[in-house]
């Protein structure tokens, strides 16, 4: 038998199992973004966008991180948001936003998030909730 026919199957389901980056003109980007976008303006109390870092999805999960920023694309004052105390004791390490998407009945939901970490955060995140430990870069860490 060729070789080829046996890893060929191989190549398709590895891909079909795989982790996607998620990129500009993927459909699936705007979804994400507008399913985390209420959490985050609603831990933060105003309106924001985000720049993306890293969008990943595998099946039913999805792994993001953003910064947000205002609708004008200026930067989140923090201080004046539920951070203003970690801000001042230094445990608040910027506007990096980390969060952990389900898909759940055909619809994303925020399962977890984090804003401005001082340390991975989302490390528990798989035993916590199931999440693929590939999808939040955790296998070879």
């Amino acid at each position: 038998m060729n070789p080829a026919l046996l890893i060929a199957p191989i190549a398709i389901v590895a891909a079909v199992q795989g982790v996607t980056d998620v990129g500009v003109g993927n459909p699936l980007r705007k979804t994400l973004l507008d399913a985390l976008r209420p959490t985050i303006q609603k831990d933060l109390g105003q309106p924001v966008k985000f720049v993306v870092d890293q969008l990943r999805a595998k099946g039913d999960w999805a792994f993001a991180i953003v910064h947000p920023q205002t609708p004008a694309g200026k930067p989140i004052d923090f201080t004046k948001t539920r951070y203003a105390e970690e801000i001042r004791e230094g445990f608040f390490d910027g506007d990096t936003t980390i969060a952990l998407l389900k898909r759940e009945k055909g619809k994303w939901k925020v399962k977890a998030f984090v804003i401005g970490p001082t340390d991975v955060a989302w490390e528990p995140w798989p035993g916590e909730y199931g999440a693929p430990r590939d999808l939040l870069m955790l296998d070879g860490y």
